[in-house]
């Protein structure tokens, strides 16, 4: 069943929420026996949307397993911010591995936990974009090929932030990097969560940060499946994006509602459930905050390059059914 949808009428955090609620209606977050997997004392930037998803992430993976779950995590900014050496932000058991194979990785672990008998140890694969979408995919495939009883959760802000922000397979189109200072003028990238569904493994999922509720419940659901799973999630990068570290989660919300992220769960590699828009809005209002969509608005604006992006938010919609009627605005 999808995410119960929790009605607020209070504008104000999770909390004063949350003590309205039944206790296992409560998020992870509210809960005072939570992991704190990843705890104070690392060094990412302020406003990183990826240092929340990773904390949600594995606060929900801990709490489905009895704390019973080992994590690998791929070279990138999450490993960099958070285990310079000697010291280490982490609270679960976790692994370093290198740039592109924490799939290859984290699928020996799950191995060797199985020869060992213990079936009540789980197994967390994760990395930034780069070390997926790019230099892990060939990994990363193998494990799904093989259905290997991992979890592999990408973190996506869409370039290699640890290294000076360059273009990755998920860069948007139009979007400024250090390699492609004039905008991305590649269109089609890749989608990884439609290349794990054609894989045709027991789950995948899209998320954001935007929503708590939604992150946790499908890492938690993610759980509950055998073999190989992938959650995809949106985290907004201050640095790379060039926003102010106060937007990360509304820049994170007008992704989805325009189109330009879906949200959505796919069970052997057929959707199941779509997270539709409410208030559906041009990416206009998505990409202006972002400096990295900077020259598009500029003294020579670039309309064919904004219509592009906003006929590939249109088919996103279409394709997932976003919203209940066909007609965009």
């Amino acid at each position: 069943m999808p995410v119960q949808r929790i009605k607020f009428y209070q504008t104000g955090s999770f909390a004063v929420g949350n003590r309205l609620l039944d206790p296992d209606q409560r998020s992870v977050q509210a809960d005072t026996e939570r992991t704190n997997s990843l705890t104070m004392g690392h060094r990412a930037c302020q406003g990183c949307g990826e240092a929340l998803g990773a904390r949600y992430v594995l606060d929900a993976v801990m709490r489905a397993t009895g704390n019973h779950a080992v994590t690998v995590n791929a070279t990138g900014c999450l490993e960099v911010f958070s285990t310079p050496f000697p010291e280490s932000s982490w609270r679960v058991p976790w692994l370093h591995s290198l740039f592109g194979n924490a799939p290859a990785v984290a699928t020996g672990v799950a191995a060797a936990l199985k020869a060992k008998g213990r079936t009540d140890v789980r197994v967390v694969g994760q990395g930034g974009d780069g070390g997926t979408v790019d230099i892990g995919l060939g990994c990363l495939s193998g494990m799904f090929e093989r259905n290997d009883d991992v979890l592999y959760v990408c973190y996506d802000n869409g370039g290699y932030m640890n290294t000076g922000v360059q273009r990755s397979g998920a860069t948007p189109h139009g979007a400024v990097t250090t390699t492609t200072p004039a905008g991305n003028s590649f269109r089609q990238g890749k989608s990884l969560p439609l290349i794990a569904m054609a894989h045709r493994i027991p789950y995948v999922a899209t998320a954001t940060v935007a929503d708590l509720r939604d992150l946790e419940y499908k890492a938690t659901r993610a759980m509950e499946f055998h073999g190989a799973r992938y959650l995809h999630v949106l985290v907004p990068c201050p640095l790379g994006w060039r926003t102010a570290s106060s937007e990360t989660i509304q820049i994170a919300r007008l992704a989805t509602e325009t189109g330009s992220f879906p949200v959505f769960e796919a069970v052997d590699g057929e959707v199941t459930d779509v997270t539709r828009i409410r208030r559906l809005r041009p990416v206009e209002d998505y990409l202006r905050p972002q400096g990295r969509f900077a020259h598009l608005f500029g003294d020579t604006p670039r309309g064919d390059v904004i219509s592009s992006i906003q006929a590939e938010a249109d088919r996103n919609i279409r394709t997932f059914g976003l919203v209940e009627t066909t007609e965009v605005s």
